[in-house]
């Protein structure tokens, strides 16, 4: 028994077993939908507010202010609510319906602009009137910390340490540069992949950044490989792992996994661990499952 708080992360590892017949390569989801708002950005939202409040910079009369493109968005509203923290969201208008009822139902106020990179801009001169606090993920260090502690270990533990490939959508780019330096620290050997879109995709969770936007927490060096993924791919691969496998996830985990596919067809044997980010449900209004 425990509270919300506590059942956040050690998430299930999935063998997926449809796509391939090299008995002697293994794919794993790392099943972040699990987590109590949904997403793998309960991890990070967790340490982002908790750090903030454990350093006094920010209390509980603080007001809040964060752009994100959805799952970050809906994780930080439910933290904020167990907080008692006043919290503002701003969030693309072209996100789905059931995210910004969520974040709705847990008690953020919603400011829906044009674009991410708008949404980022109006967030930080919030912040810079001073009524506001700004968590800013994209240069925040709790954001890839809460994965050093958490995720890395996590599928260290489940993959016994044999774990030779890590695939992960890069958009805040917390997950991967938390999991990259947890994981080289145990092997250097194991390879970390990078998800982004091609240059004219669309795929929700993964960016890639104009490079005045890209992240601050951001170290390329990090990362062995990045796999661009073209949005017809994911799509495919998010339909598939529903219809095959059950596993209902959004697109950026169909990109994530059509990374993985292609690093499985490269090896002759290894085990493959890749992010499934969050649950297909908050997808339902788009056309994704269509």
């Amino acid at each position: 028994m425990g509270n919300l708080i506590e059942a956040i992360g050690n998430t299930p590892l999935v063998e997926i077993t449809s796509f391939h017949d090299n008995s002697n390569v293994k794919i794993f989801a790392k099943m972040e939908g699990n987590n109590p708002a949904g997403s793998v950005k309960d991890r990070a939202a967790l340490n982002m507010i908790r750090s903030a409040l454990e350093r006094g910079a920010i209390t509980k009369e603080s007001r809040l202010i964060e752009a994100t493109s959805g799952n970050t968005g809906i994780a930080l509203a439910m933290i904020a609510g167990l907080y008692d923290l006043e919290l503002e969201l701003v969030m693309p208008a072209t996100s789905t319906r059931e995210r910004t009822l969520t974040m709705e139902a847990y008690g953020a106020k919603v400011t829906l602009l044009d674009n991410m990179e708008t949404c980022r801009d109006y967030a930080e001169e919030k912040a810079a009137s001073g009524e506001y606090f700004i968590l800013n993920q994209f240069a925040n260090p709790d954001n890839y910390k809460a994965h050093i502690k958490t995720t890395g270990p996590e599928i260290w533990r489940d993959t016994e340490g044999k774990i030779t490939h890590f695939v992960s959508a890069m958009g805040t780019t917390g997950t991967i540069m938390g999991c990259s330096m947890f994981l080289k620290d145990k092997n250097p050997a194991i390879q970390i992949v990078g998800c982004q879109p091609t240059e004219k995709s669309s795929i929700p969770g993964i960016r890639r950044w104009p490079e005045a936007y890209l992240p601050k927490i951001f170290d390329a060096s990090r990362v062995d490989r990045v796999i661009d993924i073209a949005e017809q791919d994911a799509v495919q691969r998010t339909r598939e792992l529903a219809r095959k496998e059950g596993v209902f996830v959004g697109m950026s985990t169909g990109g994530a996994f059509h990374a993985a596919l292609k690093v499985a067809s490269e090896i002759d044997e290894g085990i493959i661990v890749f992010i499934a980010c969050d649950r297909g449900d908050r997808y339902l209004s788009s056309d994704l499952f269509g």
